[in-house]
């Protein structure tokens, strides 16, 4: 190594020491991000197989391919868990249990997913057929790795959700927090900046479209002026609620009645009753003549 590189090498070892960021191996040790994308895609290959492929499967092979894709990602769950908890006494057995119980879920957490499909199939007029949904329509992947990630964190497991729905968030842009409770028959219609907090619990056959946020209306503060962790910060929406591209809904005391519809570019900090139709009053639209030379054209919408 030459002088220049060596001098590199050190400033970068003295920042390593003053602001750390650095996962060794004899600290507490945290899971890979490349291992948990890698669990996320044979998750997805669990719960859709041959829609996560290289292809279809032939029928044949399915029953052997699923035993062992079980046997590998199980494996790989437990070791990433077993490594969130850390060393402390029963974190191996726990990684375990948690394992089994997410396992015995698998077929719930298939048949809820198929809900999703089917609102998005009634809900989208563009949506074909539901292989369609299942391929191409990014919410599902997104409300898929949300669902297995929200059996981990009401398990208490440290990091693996979190890492999981962003994932999930880097691969659709739709952010989903894995603390969120979401109902059947979820669909969020094209989907790209869809924001949805940790606490927000959300009912049956709602539909949201692309920008909605579903957030925090202001965070409280310790006496030294540091955010409060914990708490109910994010709204409540009933069943079939629909809300419209770009709304904000903010706040932990905020209730969206259930049959409500909220409009496009929304914006709510305050409950609102059951079925009730919430909108902006629209600013006036101008559209005049590009071509006059005289006197201006005006077709005010």
């Amino acid at each position: 190594m030459d002088e220049t590189s060596a001098r590199w090498a050190q400033q970068l070892m003295d920042s390593y020491r003053e602001h750390g960021g650095v996962n060794a191996s004899d600290g507490p040790g945290f899971p890979s991000k490349p291992e948990v994308a890698s669990i996320c895609l044979e998750i997805m290959q669990l719960l859709f197989p041959g829609y996560h492929d290289g292809g279809a499967l032939a029928k044949l092979e399915l029953a052997e391919l699923t035993r062992d894709r079980v046997a590998t990602v199980s494996e790989d769950l437990r070791r990433v868990l077993h490594a969130a908890l850390g060393e402390e006494g029963g974190s191996a057995s726990r990684a375990a249990e948690t394992v089994r119980r997410l396992f015995d879920e698998l077929p719930a957490i298939r048949a809820l997913l198929q809900t999703d499909v089917e609102a998005a199939y009634e809900g989208d007029p563009a949506a074909a057929t539901r292989d369609e949904i299942i391929l191409s329509y990014p919410f599902l992947e997104a409300v898929a790795i949300q669902r297995v990630a929200h059996l981990l964190y009401r398990a208490e497991i440290p990091l693996i959700p979190r890492m999981m729905t962003e994932w999930a968030h880097a691969q659709t842009g739709i952010d989903i927090h894995p603390g969120a409770s979401i109902g059947s028959h979820f669909f969020i219609d094209h989907g790209t900046g869809v924001v949805i907090g940790e606490t927000c619990r959300i009912g049956a056959h709602v539909k949201l479209y692309h920008g909605v946020t579903l957030g925090a209306r202001s965070f409280a503060k310790d006496e030294q002026g540091r955010i409060k962790k914990g708490g109910k910060r994010h709204p409540d929406v009933e069943d079939n609620v629909t809300i419209y591209p770009n709304a904000t809904v903010l706040g932990g005391e905020t209730v969206i009645g259930r049959n409500t519809t909220i409009g496009g570019n929304v914006f709510l900090m305050h409950s609102v009753p059951p079925d009730s139709l919430v909108y902006c009053e629209e600013a006036q639209v101008r559209v005049v003549s590009k071509s006059s030379k005289g006197a201006a054209v005006d077709y005010s919408i």
